[in-house]
């Protein structure tokens, strides 16, 4: 187990209490305290026995004011409840407490910037099938075919790309959650495959705003938080249409040049290394900062104590592997810092990691790869704090993502980050 938490009680309530009665800064919203609503609060209250539950729940009682902080950075916004990368979405991570939110960088038809996890995920996080815009998309849609014993014989499928359409077709969309019903054999059955325990019950139709990225500039701004723009990953081949890769990369920075944004505000990322070191050469002031994003699925997959140290060599000052990357169990099933965990810190490379609150529950046993390394020690909801603790405390990650930022943000107030 983790060290004891440093938990400033009646003293921080008020400080924090101060904090909150403060005038919103210029053009920010004026929300007078961060909202975690009560989910924080049920898995502090479902943690088994222990210091950490005794004092995370002492902190429940004693503050009454929480403040945003860095260490909980919203992962798509707020997506365990709000359609991914819409302004609803990034609204509610404020709100929550993230001090620092994500825009997933992909492009249009026309080579302008848009807020989508993938270049290639319309059909399954917006509307973009119900709309004459379907016809546009690379793989128009094509119902499942089920035999006469209901067995699946062929799913159903569908690729629509940010590359499909204008920008001006993009902003007609309305954002869903993410999610798709592989039986479907007509659209609205399709669409209608959101998971049991996440909900559809911000994806109305007057919701789900979508965001180009210079919008969710301004909105982040106002909102008074910092921005990790990722640069996706293009499926199209590059160039296209002559636009390059840096080209790619570049025009992403741009925008914030544009804004006035001050490069310490911006952690750009990237699963391409190639594009944390173009910015690290062509614009350095970002690049400082940036994030190298691993894709590793499995522990074979990670990288070596050298190569982490090459890394650091290049100029990557952040790497950020999935959470089960770092964590791993000990003789008596005790969650501990892993190899690479170690290995990175001695290289010198500060540490961020995706992503809590997307494994739906954690008791039933079965929780997925972002648990794989400890899952056998993952028996309750409120075990995603047991996570939390060690990830800040033993590991010394600066951020964490999360879909759920309340979680963090809670745990972030009650620890002094």
């Amino acid at each position: 187990m983790s060290n004891t938490l440093t938990l400033r009680m009646a003293g921080a309530a008020a400080a924090r209490c101060a904090l909150g009665a403060q005038a919103a800064p210029n053009n920010a919203y004026p929300v007078p305290s961060v909202q975690l609503g009560p989910r924080p609060f049920f898995l502090a209250a479902e943690m088994p026995e222990g210091r950490l539950k005794r004092e995370l729940n002492q902190c429940a009682k004693t503050f009454q004011h929480y403040r945003p902080s860095e260490f909980s950075i919203g992962h798509r916004g707020a997506p365990l409840q709000f359609p991914e990368h819409t302004r609803e979405s990034y609204e509610a991570a404020a709100r929550m407490g993230a001090g620092i939110i994500e825009c997933d960088v992909a492009f249009t038809q026309d080579k302008e910037l848009v807020c989508r996890h993938a270049q290639n995920d319309l059909h399954t996080t917006t509307n973009i099938l119900a709309t004459p815009l379907a016809a546009k998309c690379t793989t128009p849609f094509q119902p499942a075919v089920i035999d006469g014993a209901g067995n699946l014989v062929t799913p159903a499928k569908a690729e629509c790309r940010t590359s499909d359409i204008t920008l001006a077709e993009f902003k007609t969309l309305r954002g869903k959650m993410d999610a798709f019903n592989p039986r479907g054999r007509t659209v609205q059955e399709y669409m209608a495959g959101t998971a049991t325990w996440r909900t559809d019950l911000y994806a109305g139709p007057t919701s789900g705003t979508l965001m180009t990225h210079a919008e969710s500039i301004a909105l982040f701004k106002k909102l008074g938080v910092k921005m990790t723009p990722e640069l996706k990953t293009p499926v199209v081949p590059m160039p296209f249409d002559g636009f390059t890769q840096q080209a790619y990369a570049q025009k992403m920075i741009d925008e914030y040049k544009a804004a006035g944004i001050a490069p310490s505000k911006v952690f750009p990322q990237s699963f391409l290394k190639d594009d944390v070191l173009y910015w690290v050469a062509h614009e350095p002031a970002f690049g400082q900062q940036a994030v190298y994003l691993d894709d590793a699925n499995v522990p074979a997959d990670l990288p070596t104590a050298t190569e982490l140290r090459t890394y650091k060599a290049q100029g990557i000052n952040i790497w950020a592997p999935p959470t089960w990357a770092l964590l791993a169990l000990d003789a008596k099933k005790n969650i501990v810092p892993s190899q690479a965990a170690r290995d990175a810190r001695a290289a010198g490379l500060d540490l961020i990691t995706w992503s809590l609150e997307r494994s739906g529950l954690l008791a039933d046993g079965n929780n997925g790869s972002y648990y794989q390394t400890i899952d056998a020690a993952i028996t309750r909801e409120g075990d995603v704090l047991r996570v939390i603790d060690v990830l800040a405390k033993d590991v010394g990650v600066r951020g964490i993502f999360s879909d759920w930022p309340a979680t963090v943000s809670f745990y972030a107030n009650c620890a002094g980050r």
